[in-house]
């Protein structure tokens, strides 16, 4: 996801918003892993309440008599097994559902109702129209869908919604049919839609409004793992339709650019959708939302669309197992946006952007400087999404593509995908693909960079011996995070342009300095320090 601007202040909106129970940090369980969702949605006219049936496909992986579902706020009215009535008992978050012994594949099906607090967003937009929007991150789906709602279980999805026939209805997936009918004297319409790929209950969302559709047609052919090509389209309001394809105008590149340094766009087709989400864009696989108010005022940027298309490769496709380890989503998505720059725009804009995430990382006090990026203790699902997810996660991958050359990273990078694609992964996962990638161990590089907090203060002086007619440069770290092992990069440049490089390699000691000399038959016109704005580092130049 992309967030929106003020990022504390959307912080304290949001966990006001939510439930105590709704912001709990629960661990991977295997036990059961639910393999298929099949639901069906029924919406109002007008208000918030709704009627769901949920048809969960489940499997027992390990010993277990109960399963446990995630449901806050609305009733459930009636539970089967396998088609059979079953016993359960409701607390506040959740629905506990005895299991028959000796099977190990079963459908559960809850029949639920209420109004919706949140997870659907619904509200009527500016002109007075009834929208709802899914909005389920982090774990958000608890609200109006009965499940597993951690990223660990991973299931395809069908969606049946039945609405007033004004309504288009957008899912994830392929649509598979559209029927209009008649109920109670009025025009409504039964729309289903398929994804047939497994992805957490996070990115499962409708969307039912008033949207007209641009059509961006078929993109990136002969980049796709389920058909020849991606078909593209986006959905606004009536009124911002002929703004189309504004910041989506190149949203086809992207595909292809990100297809080719990654692997084949992984589902049916790619949706872009005006919608009431909290955060600037939301990754729903293959259906990503965007702010409503970043359409309307024209704010959404083509960054963001890049963001949130690769997030269809990271984070959605393949996914965090636990929520400590959400860099590998959104540090990715930073990442590849920027690659997108460089793609789009050059060298000179791409190190533009990666000096400023480097400048938001060294400016964070609230989380980079007290915490890792992979951090254990926070137990706030939103305060993950920090500058450490984002940019300083972003800013590794930067700094491990310097560390083992750009093949290396790339081939590491696909196989990493290639093998964990439509289910999920930690962090030494991506660890093993570098290294085999690379023939190199890379443990003390991602402790160094992930599991500690802050980053270097590099100070570097120089001077120009005239007798010798030498350049000395003299590099040290200050102390407040430790040492870092690291390169670091320095430009000796001349009077007429021309450059010298030297590469100095920093130990992780403390209190260490490395000295370099390099010829100069003058002094230089100025000294450059990381120059290709590759070393995250709070770095200070003085000449002696």
């Amino acid at each position: 996801m992309r967030l929106a601007p003020f990022v504390a202040f959307v912080a304290v909106v949001f966990c006001a918003a939510v439930p105590a129970g709704a912001q709990a940090v629960r661990p991977y369980n295997p036990s059961i892993d639910v393999v298929d969702y099949d639901l069906t949605i029924d919406l109002p006219d007008t208000g918030s309440i709704i009627r769901g049936r949920a048809v969960l496909t489940i499997k027992r992986t390990a010993p277990t008599d109960t399963l446990v579902l995630d449901l806050l706020d609305l009733g459930v009215d009636r539970v089967t097994v396998d088609g059979n009535a079953a016993r359960f008992r409701r607390d506040p978050e959740r629905v506990i559902v005895p299991l028959p012994k000796g099977r190990t594949n079963m459908k559960v099906a809850v029949e639920y109702s209420g109004a919706v607090t949140d997870g659907l967003i619904v509200r009527t937009d500016s002109a007075g129209r009834w929208t709802g929007f899914g909005d389920n991150w982090p774990n958000r789906g608890r609200h109006w869908i009965p499940g597993i709602d951690h990223p660990s279980d991973k299931a395809t999805v069908t969606w049946t919604v039945r609405g007033p026939s004004e309504r288009t209805v957008v899912a994830n997936g392929r649509l598979v049919s559209r029927r209009a009918y008649t109920a109670a004297g009025k025009a409504r319409t039964e729309t289903k839609w398929r994804e047939t790929r497994p992805i957490p209950v996070y990115l499962m969302v409708i969307a039912a409004a008033p949207l007209t559709m641009f059509d961006l047609g078929d993109t990136s052919c002969g980049l796709a793992e389920l058909q020849r090509c991606v078909a593209q389209s986006v959905y606004t309001a009536p009124e911002q339709a002929r703004l189309m394809p504004g910041p989506f105008s190149r949203a086809g590149e992207m595909v292809q650019l990100f297809s080719r340094l990654v692997g084949p766009f992984p589902y049916e087709k790619l949706s872009h959708l005006q919608s009431s989400t909290r955060f600037g864009g939301m990754e729903n696989a293959s259906a990503i939302f965007y702010s409503d108010n970043g359409v309307r005022r024209g704010s959404l940027g083509e960054g963001t669309v890049a963001h949130e298309i690769a997030h269809q490769w990271f984070g959605d496709a393949v996914t965090e197992r636990e929520w400590p380890h959400v860099w590998l989503s959104e540090g990715f998505a930073t990442y590849f946006a920027a690659l997108w720059t460089r793609a789009a725009r050059g060298d000179s804009a791409f190190r533009r952007e990666m000096a400023d995430i480097r400048r938001r990382i060294l400016d964070d006090s609230a989380s980079v400087t007290r915490r890792p990026v992979i951090d254990t203790i926070e137990t706030s699902l939103l305060a993950l999404l920090n500058r450490n997810s984002y940019e300083k996660g972003g800013f590794v991958l930067h700094m491990l593509r310097t560390e083992i050359g750009e093949r290396a990273f790339f081939d590491g990078i696909r196989a990493y995908y290639a093998k964990h694609k439509h289910g999920t992964a930690l962090t030494d996962d991506l660890r093993a693909e570098m290294e085999r990638a690379s023939g190199k161990q890379l443990g003390w590089f991602f402790d160094q960079w992930l599991r500690r907090p802050g980053y270097p203060s590099v100070q570097v002086e120089w001077a120009y011996d005239a007798t010798t007619r030498e350049v000395k440069v003299t590099v040290s770290q200050g102390a407040r995070f430790g040492a870092f092992q690291m390169p670091i990069a320095i430009a000796v440049i001349d009077s007429t342009g021309v450059a010298q490089r030297v590469r100095l390699a920093l130990p992780d000691t403390d209190g260490a300095t490395t000295t370099a000399r390099t010829p100069s038959a003058t002094a230089p016109a100025s000294v450059v320090v990381d120059p290709d704005v590759v070393a995250l580092a709070n770095i200070s130049v003085v000449r002696r």
